[in-house]
């Protein structure tokens, strides 16, 4: 998949991993981007498409082969879909090669991708495809939730086996220094002062030393930016108030595990994680991911949403290539086909009823608006 080189003034190089299980079908429709991006402006980009995930291995031998990191190297960023198969067909994977220890992990460590971007988003014309209460949602939902991707217990030194009493045990290290903890509430702190001002800072200091190592780092850091409201919460009280009441948040920023959880959690509240994209950036390279599985009970039917796999390409337009009016056209004809009254079948609630698209019609409606977007 490599796009013909032009004499276009701005060049960029994109290495598309598809993914599993749903992958394929959904970057699919996200791919369609890049080619009207480039029918109405003066960019071009050369996608070029390599394996990844457990089906890399089950070909390659390896869920993150070595052509795969070659590509990756030489790409101006990175658009990764869902890895991952059923758990019968995973336990036919060593464990070190499992897409996520073999692929995800290793993908973040090689490019220091430190600072996760979650957007947890549901404008007010959309609010029917949320859970919860419409006096809940209220005016729609706006959250930015930064997630430390690179350290804490997912990285830190695991261990298992027999102690001197003949017990089976397991041990898994959180660690964290302060730079990694630094850089990740800079940019925490720095996405505040763009939006609203007020940043919740999430920990579990009352149980936690990791937590209270945090909290003197951001005591630290506050310093520099005086002008932002910090509020403290508790992990479990915050996983609480994004049921009860998610309008108090505009940006979070949390630890690795933590993140993790809470930001599928804001996938519950809007609905679905189909409605959930995300970016990884790195100090020099960034990827972008739907932040859902790859759903090998729904592969190859063709109804998979593709909402995050195409927002993720929009998060890459702005943060990675600087094209923030395209990607927010994106956005915005994303939202017009659900503001419209159509739904993908994740998202279908007994209180409405919307014309339910397939994964190619959502796609076939969000370019038919996105060229009428970028031709004004």
């Amino acid at each position: 998949m490599t796009t013909p080189t032009t004499n276009k003034t701005n060049a960029y190089k994109i290495a598309i991993l598809a993914g599993d299980a749903i992958g394929p079908e959904i970057m699919a429709q996200a791919v369609r981007v890049f080619d009207l991006v480039s029918k109405h402006r003066d960019v071009e980009f050369e996608l070029t498409a390599a394996p990844f995930g457990a089906h890399a291995y089950f070909e390659h031998g390896k869920a993150f082969p070595d052509e795969t990191k070659a590509v990756c190297d030489a790409a101006d960023a990175i658009l990764k879909g869902p890895v991952g198969l059923s758990h019968a067909e995973s336990q036919k994977i060593p464990v070190e090669e499992q897409a996520e220890r073999g692929a995800i992990l290793p993908l973040r460590a090689r490019y220091n991708t430190f600072a996760n971007f979650r957007p947890i988003y549901l404008s007010r014309d959309m609010a029917h495809f949320s859970p919860l209460k419409r006096e809940v949602i209220q005016d729609g939902i706006d959250i930015l939730l930064i997630r430390e991707l690179v350290g804490g217990l997912y990285f830190g030194e695991k261990e298992r086996g027999v102690n001197a009493d003949g017990k089976r045990y397991v041990k898994e290290t959180l660690e964290y220094n302060e730079d990694q903890v630094r850089q990740i509430l800079i940019v925490g702190f720095e996405q505040a002062r763009l939006r609203k001002g007020v940043l919740h800072n999430i920990h579990k200091s009352n149980v936690l030393m990791s937590s209270v190592f945090w909290n003197e780092i951001l005591d630290e850091v506050h310093k520099d930016y005086a002008d932002i409201k910090v509020v403290h919460l508790l992990v479990d009280a915050a996983a609480t108030a994004l049921c009860l009441n998610p309008g108090q948040f505009d940006v979070m920023v949390m630890e690795n595990m933590f993140g993790d959880i809470l930001s599928d959690q804001g996938g519950g509240i809007l609905g679905s994680l189909g409605l959930m994209p995300s970016a990884c950036v790195g100090p020099e390279k960034a990827y972008y991911e739907p932040s859902h599985g790859s759903a090998p009970d729904i592969a190859g039917k063709n109804i998979a949403n593709p909402y995050s796999m195409i927002g993720s390409a929009a998060m890459m337009l702005d943060m990675s290539f600087g094209l923030k009016a395209e990607s927010d056209a994106v956005w915005s004809a994303m939202k017009s086909v659900f503001e419209s009254g159509y739904s993908t079948a994740d998202l279908v609630s007994t209180d409405t009823n919307p014309k339910i698209l397939s994964t190619s019609e959502f796609g076939d409606l969000v370019m038919l608006e996105l060229d009428r977007l970028l031709a004004i």
